[in-house]
């Protein structure tokens, strides 16, 4: 069973059912998903105002809802999968914590959806993918009462981590649309500019990738002829 927890904001809420259903077709194993919407998480009171969505810091409750054991992969919800979600889960390695695509990059827009300022810094989006080791001694820091009170930089940089205990995925895994150039090979693409479901970003990079995604969950009420408005 390959567990996962994808990133759920209301606003955009579209995004998360194309991105289960992007991994839902091309999974060859069982799936265990669970959606990161606040109004589910019981005992966690998201107290941060600095969020661009509404799981900016509610993914590092994974190793917690994961009782602590086994492995679980957290994806932001403004992602579509291209390939078998079970290659991403064959690259757990028990001696890290985490494992992730390390990006090195400053972005090329410095105000993304909705208006939020896309700041850079130090592992920039590193935490937008993660294959949690949720059993690792070093990840039963982030309880609950943890995650709620550290700042953006504890967590997006994994600072309760020592380098060696953060491994390392393929870029083809979290491809950033609109910061690096179009990639037909990418098993993973994230418009971390924003999803194309918001008008100012339906024509963006790579989003003709999204909206064959969004035609394929669709498409069942398109051929009741109930087709929803144009977004």
């Amino acid at each position: 069973m390959i567990r996962l927890t994808i990133g759920f904001d209301q606003r955009e809420a579209v995004a998360y059912h194309v991105c289960s259903q992007s991994i839902i077709s091309r999974s060859s194993e069982p799936l265990s998903i669970t959606p990161l919407a606040l109004n589910n998480l019981k005992g966690y009171n998201e107290s941060h105002t600095d969020g661009s969505n509404a799981f900016i810091y509610s993914r590092f409750l994974t190793p917690h809802l994961m009782n602590y054991q086994g492995w679980c992969i957290f994806i932001d919800g403004d992602m579509a999968v291209f390939d078998d979600i079970a290659k991403l889960w064959a690259m757990r390695d028990d001696k890290y914590a985490v494992m992730v695509a390390k990006h090195d990059y400053k972005t090329n827009a410095p105000v993304k959806y909705l208006g939020n300022v896309n700041e850079n810094y130090p592992k920039k989006n590193w935490s937008s993918v993660i294959l949690w080791n949720c059993g690792h001694p070093s990840n039963k820091v982030l309880t609950p009462d943890y995650v709620e009170t550290a700042t953006g930089a504890m967590l997006h940089r994994f600072q309760h981590l020592k380098d060696d205990e953060i491994g390392e995925i393929s870029m083809l895994w979290n491809w950033l649309a609109g910061e690096y150039s179009p990639q037909n090979l990418a098993c993973l693409v994230h418009w971390t500019q924003g999803t194309p479901c918001f008008p100012e970003y339906a024509n963006s990079s790579m989003a003709e990738k999204w909206w064959d995604e969004y035609r394929a969950t669709i498409q069942p009420i398109e051929k009741c002829g109930s087709r929803p408005a144009v977004l």
